[in-house]
């Protein structure tokens, strides 16, 4: 098996081969693909140590040509960031002046991430389908949804993950003492707009529980008090603060730096901790980084998807009739039984009025900021912001759409 990442350079590789690594996936290859040769110079030869250093037989290559790359792959993994975190920054802080939260998924920065990096995506699509034509594509890029939904309507195969549900489900199993495969949820939405509506163990939701005995973990690890969680009656995603908590949100945005200036530190760091030739696994530093559990979560999807396993993971993939409030083809965050034929979602409980209207007006936009991404222009740029919850007035998303093009000129292929 030939499993290439796109974004092979990213500081993140190092969890992804760990994960690799453990968990025993058949690889014989694993291509790393990257535009910044220097970064793949020392995290190429670090993942190599890695593999080494938990009897993994698979070899490591690089190129910053994705064509090689990809010749021939299994499954292709997407990791990429258009622009780095220099743009990231913006994204995080361009809305602030406008009164809006800063963030890279969600909002006006995830509009812009997504204006990027659709078309990108797209593009290495095409060479993936004329490479390998029966790989699968497993997006992690962000804003995942709707860069899944751009690969599926291209008529790609591809899956889109995320590392919110794997994360809950570790950290409940933890703080219940319990093996973590016991647990499942009832997780329902879009990508970062999810509820866990139920924790089940062995088949009884035991959220109650968690909720009575660890409600001041919960509440710090979510940055919203535990009584929103009581009214909601569901445990919402980090994500979902940028919602229910928004002015408290953005007021700690405004004090301090942006999560891309302390991420591009933490990166400055782990490439110097990376290019020691006696590092041989991923340093404590990494889990700081972000993505936990996100290599796991990876593998088990690949594996699924390549062995034709019918397991059940959190995936990206389309509604197909599961949420009846949206569009058959609109992507949507639920469990799925993952197989050959990619992922069918599970049938999901009646979803309740306060989150499915949340649920929907998000689609619309997402919907909104793909039609911006495929055929460009301010119009559609100031549409897609005008329908977001979090901006949705005229004179605002004028101002924003500006800024947005101003700031994002030399990645827009119409601008």
């Amino acid at each position: 098996m030939k499993i290439t990442v796109i974004g092979g350079g990213s500081t993140y590789t190092p969890e992804l081969i760990d994960g690799f690594a453990r968990l025993g996936l058949p690889v014989e290859e694993i291509a790393l693909v990257d535009p910044d040769t220097s970064r793949l110079a020392v995290i190429a030869p670090l993942a190599g140590r890695i593999l080494a250093r938990l009897g993994h037989p698979a070899r490591v290559t690089a190129t910053d040509d994705p064509d090689a790359g990809v010749d021939g792959a299994d499954a292709v993994l997407l990791q990429l960031r258009v622009g780095g975190q220099g743009m990231r920054h913006i994204d995080e802080t361009l809305p602030h002046d406008c009164g809006c939260i800063g963030q890279e998924t969600t909002g006006v920065g995830g509009l812009a991430k997504a204006l990027r990096t659709v078309p990108i995506v797209l593009d290495l699509a095409e060479r993936i389908a004329k490479r390998a034509p029966a790989a699968w594509i497993v997006d992690f890029t962000n804003p995942v949804g709707i860069v899944t939904r751009a690969l599926l309507d291209a008529g790609h195969r591809a899956v889109g993950l995320c590392n919110v549900a794997i994360g809950f489900q570790r950290t409940f199993a933890d703080w219940l003492g319990v093996d973590h495969q016991r647990l499942s949820l009832e997780h329902v939405g879009l990508n970062h707009l999810t509820w866990e509506r139920a924790v089940l163990l062995d088949g009884v939701d035991v959220m109650p529980q968690i909720l009575a005995e660890h409600g001041s973990d919960l509440a710090a690890r979510l940055h919203m008090p535990i009584e929103v969680v009581r009214r909601l009656g569901a445990i919402p995603s980090y994500y979902l603060r940028y919602y229910y908590a928004h002015d408290d949100a953005l007021a700690e945005q405004l004090r301090g730096p942006s999560r891309a200036e302390q991420v591009a530190a933490m990166e400055a760091e782990l490439l110097s901790a990376y290019a020691d030739p006696a590092l041989a696994e991923k340093p404590a530093l990494l889990d700081r980084r972000g993505g936990a559990y996100y290599s796991e979560a990876a593998v088990q999807l690949v594996q699924a998807l390549i062995a034709d396993t019918g397991e059940v993971r959190v995936a990206n993939v389309r509604n197909r009739g599961t949420l009846p409030f949206l569009p058959d083809d609109a992507v949507i965050e639920v469990p799925a039984r993952i197989g050959a034929h990619g992922g069918v979602p599970l049938p999901v409980d009646r979803v309740e009025p306060l989150f499915a209207g949340l649920i929907a007006h998000v689609t619309a936009y997402e919907e909104l900021a793909l039609d911006a991404a495929l055929r460009g222009g301010a119009d559609r740029v100031a549409t897609a912001l005008l329908a977001h919850p979090l901006i949705g007035q005229a004179d605002r998303a004028a101002r924003l759409t500006d800024r947005l093009i101003a700031a994002n000129r030399q990645y827009l292929w119409w601008a």
